[in-house]
């Protein structure tokens, strides 16, 4: 089986006509386009060359955040005086795939696919010299570096939907990313002040023992966290912190090329998940480590069943058996194929081959 080729096909397959990525097609609770993880999947088509099928992506989101623009105008008016915000106020992270609001108790609040959606928008336009999309989509980027200069310092939801009280490094990774890669066209000296005031305050606020941690106040570790390298370049990848962080990650939430999200996680008991292990695997490719990276995307390849389709996560090694029951009864089996599982491992495919070809 050509893993990369079935991939495609299954992205193709699950892109709404809309230009919206289902999360999954056959999870209840995943049936609709977070930016986040559309932004990653639109990513990962422009790096295979499908740069129609990202730019459908880009259209819908300019569509979505143009649809709430009394919602962010009403936002702005209520910060302006003072007056308290709630969770609904702000910008939905998942939406239908019509682009409309979900209406649910969903943790909703995340700051991170405003910030990614900027950054894969950069990177199209790079990749595809399409500059006129900048003045199509002007309304809808300022609004989001306005929505992201206000708030990117309130406490929200994480990349997993979770500790909705606390700020989360990866997801100021996620701003940082994609303010600075718009302004590589914008070149505004607000944007470079505000990114260079996001970094002073990782550095302030998120590091214990030399490494950088899960949330502000905690001294746990996350995955997610080498989204302060890769691919938002907050910091290089030979940073001293990121290093640090790494082999943190290695030493325990690495299995044999599984990579678990923390060390706490008791969803589905805390399996391994592949988009994770690719992650590790890209990092691999930006340090020279190859064989390494080789050795993720074998790992990767090797949880796909035998449609190609691959799993939010495995099971075979978690953190706590005990939850399994408890939320297959609740949700039902894994997710699977996960959108995002794909998108990352032709990430890992494409770096692979760019540097071995």
């Amino acid at each position: 089986m050509n893993f990369a080729e079935r991939s495609i096909e299954i992205i193709k397959e699950n892109q709404h006509p809309g230009g919206a990525y289902v999360a999954s097609p056959n999870f209840s609770n995943y049936k609709y386009c977070w930016l986040r993880d559309g932004a990653f999947i639109a990513n990962a088509m422009d790096q295979v060359g499908e740069h129609e099928s990202s730019k459908a992506f880009y259209h819908w989101v300019n569509e979505t955040i143009l649809r709430n623009q009394g919602k962010l105008l009403s936002l702005f008016a209520k910060e302006q005086l003072g007056e308290k915000l709630e969770p609904q106020d702000f910008l939905a992270c998942r939406y239908t795939l019509e682009g409309l609001d979900t209406n649910d108790d969903w943790p909703n609040f995340q700051l991170d696919g405003y910030g990614t959606w900027l950054w894969g928008l950069s990177e199209h336009i790079k990749l595809t010299n399409n500059l006129q999309l900048l003045e199509q989509f002007k309304e809808s980027i300022e609004g989001t570096i306005k929505y992201l200069s206000k708030f990117w310092r309130l406490p929200n939801s994480d990349c997993w939907e979770e500790n909705a009280d606390k700020v989360h490094p990866s997801t100021l990774a996620c701003i940082y990313g994609g303010l600075a890669a718009i302004n590589q066209f914008l070149q505004r000296t607000d944007i470079e002040d505000l990114t260079a005031a996001i970094k002073e305050f990782l550095l302030k606020e998120a590091i214990f023992q030399k490494r950088f941690v899960k949330y502000l106040g905690s001294t746990s570790v996350d995955s997610s966290l080498l989204w302060l390298t890769v691919p938002f370049n907050v910091f290089s990848p030979d940073d001293p912190y990121i290093i640090n962080t790494v082999k943190v990650i290695e030493e325990r939430l690495l299995h044999e090329g599984g990579v678990h999200r923390f060390p706490e996680d008791t969803y589905y008991g805390g399996g391994e998940w592949l988009l994770l292990s690719s992650w590790l695997g890209w990092y691999y490719t930006e340090v020279g480590r190859l064989p390494e990276a080789k050795k993720q995307l074998a790992w990767v390849e090797s949880q796909t069943d035998e449609e190609g389709l691959m799993p939010e996560q495995v099971l075979h090694h978690v953190n706590d058996p005990a939850y399994i029951a408890k939320w297959e009864a609740q949700w039902g089996l894994v997710a699977k194929p996960l959108i995002w599982s794909h998108a990352m491992y032709l990430v890992l495919f494409s770096q692979l081959k760019k540097l071995t070809n």
